[in-house]
């Protein structure tokens, strides 16, 4: 399968993983960049992360639950996986 542009590639998981990310975020009253401070992420990529535009590395979801203090299983199961 060819590679899609990355404006096009949201895949609907990155979607929801990136919508409880923010979620979470936004109910422990985080700014997006904070967490990504937190989590030694950059704020940008952070962003694309949250909007579903970037896939996930397993070091950042570890970073992300850490930061935002929950376990990585916790974010799968709130999208499903």
């Amino acid at each position: 399968m060819a590679r899609v542009s990355a404006k096009l590639d949201k895949d609907s998981d990155l979607v929801r993983f990136g919508a409880a990310v923010r979620e979470r975020r936004l109910a422990l009253g985080l700014s997006q960049e904070a967490l990504a401070d937190h989590a030694e992420i950059d704020r940008s990529h952070m962003g694309k992360l949250e909007r579903g535009e970037r896939n996930v590395s397993f070091l950042n979801i570890l970073r992300i639950a850490r930061a935002i203090g929950c376990k990585p299983s916790e974010l799968f199961s709130e999208v499903g996986l």
